[in-house]
């Protein structure tokens, strides 16, 4: 079953979208930075759906995810 877009924002170069997968109910951010040609998406676990959506670098920062330089 497709994913589902929540919600979607858009700023300086990244795209940031809220993804919900209703075959297993779960949550996703996905950030694409089409000046960097780079995508993280970030599983929802345990945190705030809107805070990994509106900070999901601070997110992957403590989660220990590598971000692209």
């Amino acid at each position: 079953m497709q994913r589902k877009e929540l919600a979607y924002r858009r700023s300086d170069g990244l795209d940031v979208s809220l993804l919900w997968d209703p075959g297993d109910n779960s949550l996703a951010v996905l950030v694409v930075d089409e000046r960097l040609g780079v995508t993280l998406e970030l599983p929802v676990r345990g945190e705030s759906p809107l805070d990994v959506f509106y900070h999901p670098f601070a997110v992957a920062s403590r989660r220990g995810a590598p971000i692209a330089a």
